[in-house]
């Protein structure tokens, strides 16, 4: 399995070899679909708390008599019958929506994307990636440069969440170069999940050799 690799400046610099287990796989909508839900049920943070009949304050006295008067019976003015009463079935902040998720799905979800991704031209290669200085002009000049290549053509004008670049190690002129936009986002390649592959449009592997390495190694 080959594809093209790239220099900086958005020119060919030849082919280079993937593994078929990491981008040669069919589609699983429903085991992707699966991890992903999971992992977005993992971040919910729960804020919405309601008070049941026994948290709100007051109703320690019965209202009225249970007969005789003609009304309904009521025992507590707490209830979640009455105005100010307790909240039936509401939304506790205590409850767990942990799901858990082995590694290997994981890895054979963010697989699954990443070959999804690569039969649609949405994965590209870069021999290396490097600014000067770590200004967004330097940052901009890239952009502007990778946008030679046919996949990424405009894509300093697009949207957000539009470009990934996965590095080897960290950089801190990439970091704080790219760090003004809002639709691209630099980071380490051990550290992506299908998560992040599926909210980028387009993932950029940077010194592909190195990269590529950490992301084999999910599956062992």
């Amino acid at each position: 399995m080959k594809a093209k690799i790239y220099n900086q400046t958005g020119q060919s610099k030849g082919e280079i070899d993937l593994p078929e287990q990491i981008f040669g796989l069919p589609w699983n909508a429903d085991m992707v679909h699966q991890v992903i839900s999971s992992l977005r049920t993992n971040m919910r943070k729960p804020v919405a708390h309601t008070k049941t009949r026994g948290d709100v304050r007051g109703g320690g006295k019965k209202p009225w008599q249970q007969k005789g008067t003609g009304r309904a019976r009521h025992g507590s003015i707490r209830s979640p019958l009455w105005v100010g009463g307790g909240v039936t079935h509401g939304p506790r902040n205590e409850k767990n929506f942990a799901r858990t998720v082995s590694k290997k799905m994981k890895a054979k979800a963010l697989f699954t994307i990443l070959s999804k991704k690569f039969k649609d031209g949405e994965v590209v290669f870069l021999d290396e990636l490097a600014l000067k200085a770590p200004k967004t002009k330097e940052a901009l000049v890239t952009l502007n440069n990778l946008g030679q290549i046919d996949t990424l053509k405009g894509i300093s004008k697009k949207p957000k969440n539009a470009l990934l670049f996965a590095v080897d190690k960290k950089d801190g002129n990439l970091d704080r170069g790219f760090s003004n936009f809002g639709n691209v986002e630099v980071d380490e390649s051990r550290n992506l999940s299908p998560l992040a592959a599926a909210t980028y449009r387009y993932i950029v592997f940077v010194n592909p050799d190195a990269s590529l390495k950490p992301l084999a190694e999910k599956m062992k």
